[in-house]
């Protein structure tokens, strides 16, 4: 399957052409991502939590604190909505009706459930260091077992996802052209900045493999590259 099934859950009702259902506009807006939004309810309550997540072909993974709530209420496999959002540009246009925003997001649907099994949690938490800072996993110690029992890891397979994106100019009326007011388009992009060594032995020359992380290059193109990377490495 190249596609993800259309259904009424993550069928796009408004702006419809924008919608993508296809694995790799959606993958793309996952990977270029570092956090996603995880969208629940427990006990009638609804939550959504920040946390950062990774993938690995159809399946989505995240961790946390035993202790989590979240987590805890994930045990015994719970329905979730996960999403990424990108904003991408202001659009201003010579009406306020006419503003919008350039942007590219992805929601995701599926069965989240608690990782039990050791050795899978284990290569689950080895693949997240792989995912983001390939090369890196060599240099550093192992995980203590407590480490690995200290946190838990949950898996997702996405059995329905739909993606957003609108990447084009502004809309304005054509009787407004005549108005003396800027449109245009204000693009945005979170970036990287310098890296800050740690206090404990600052001299340490920075790991060819973190070159990648640039100070002014884009988090989510370096995002790309990484996960470009452990797809090549036989891992998705």
């Amino acid at each position: 399957m190249t596609h993800y099934p259309v259904t009424p859950r993550n069928r796009a009702k408004r702006v419809h052409e924008r919608a993508r259902y296809d694995h790799d506009t959606v993958h793309a807006v996952l990977d270029a991502g570092l956090m996603c939004h995880i969208a629940y309810v427990i006990d009638g309550q609804p939550y959504c939590t920040p946390t950062i997540h990774w993938r690995d072909g159809t399946r989505l993974y995240w961790h946390g604190s035993s202790a989590s709530r979240m987590l805890r209420a994930q045990k015994g496999g719970v329905p979730v909505c996960v999403t990424v959002t990108h904003l991408d540009g202001l659009v201003m246009a010579r009406s306020a009706f006419n503003h919008s925003a350039n942007y590219r997001s992805a929601m995701c649907f599926g069965l989240a459930e608690i990782i039990e099994d050791a050795a899978e949690k284990t290569r689950a938490l080895e693949a997240l260091t792989d995912r983001f800072y390939p090369g890196r996993r060599a240099e550093l110690r192992p995980m203590t077992a407590q480490e690995v029992k200290a946190t838990s890891v949950i898996g997702m397979t996405i059995t329905e996802a739909s993606a957003k994106v609108r990447a084009h100019g502004v809309g304005d009326d054509a009787e407004d052209g005549h108005l003396p007011v800027w449109a245009g388009v204000i693009p945005v992009a979170t970036m990287i900045g310098a890296a800050q060594p740690s206090a404990l032995m600052p001299e340490t020359p920075l790991a060819p493999h973190l070159q990648r992380f640039a100070e002014g290059r884009r988090l989510d193109e370096v995002m790309l590259e990484t996960q470009a990377i452990y797809d090549a490495e036989g891992r998705a």
